[in-house]
């Protein structure tokens, strides 16, 4: 049953199976061996629910930890400022091969922080997964960013759902849907 604000589902339930057992795959053909140490950062919110799945799937050897970085607030579009508001604390970081689990990639800004950021702190390596991405809507300057696996490349649609909010709203459902405009237009 479609929930009353999204206007079609973009992702069914099954097909977001189907890319996250195809991700797990890639992560374990690439992270097979003893000399990988590979940790999942999850970026909260909205990437918990598909790090979930994705983690589940994964047979190689994993850990897992956690950073908040904002750049949205309550808006439909970044600000372009981005706040880490939880970090990683590992003392073990220069031997852990990270993959920052993303939700989604517009702009890319958040994202390329972030890589910057945990090699700045000293991690062995640092790669990115996202279950959506959206090229259109990358800042000019991170034209060419993209990341090192992806799970659906979409157009320029407001996505919620599987995680992905609106103000809070709309992360529990199952699938991925396109939000309303008047839902966000009349709350702006």
């Amino acid at each position: 049953m479609i929930h009353p604000d999204i206007e079609s589902i973009l992702i069914s339930t099954e097909e977001i199976d189907s890319i996250v057992t195809r991700l797990a795959a890639e992560i374990d053909r690439d992270y097979a061996g003893d000399d990988k140490n590979l940790v999942l950062v999850c970026i909260l919110k909205g990437s918990v629910v598909f790090m979930g799945d994705l983690m589940k799937k994964i047979t190689v050897p994993v850990q897992i930890d956690f950073m908040k970085a904002s750049s949205y607030g309550s808006g439909t579009t970044s600000s372009g400022n981005i706040n880490i508001l939880l970090d990683l604390k590992r003392k073990d970081i220069a031997d852990c091969d990270i993959l920052i689990v993303e939700d989604i990639i517009d702009s890319g800004n958040t994202l390329n922080f972030l890589i910057d950021h945990l090699m700045r702190k000293g991690a062995r390596s640092v790669k990115t997964v996202t279950l959506l991405d959206k090229p259109s809507r990358r800042a000019p300057h991170l034209k060419d960013f993209n990341p090192d696996y992806h799970g659906a490349i979409i157009d320029d649609v407001f996505a919620v759902g599987f995680g992905l909010d609106y103000n809070e709203k709309y992360r529990a459902l199952p699938y991925i849907g396109i939000l309303k405009p008047e839902v966000y237009h009349t709350e702006q």
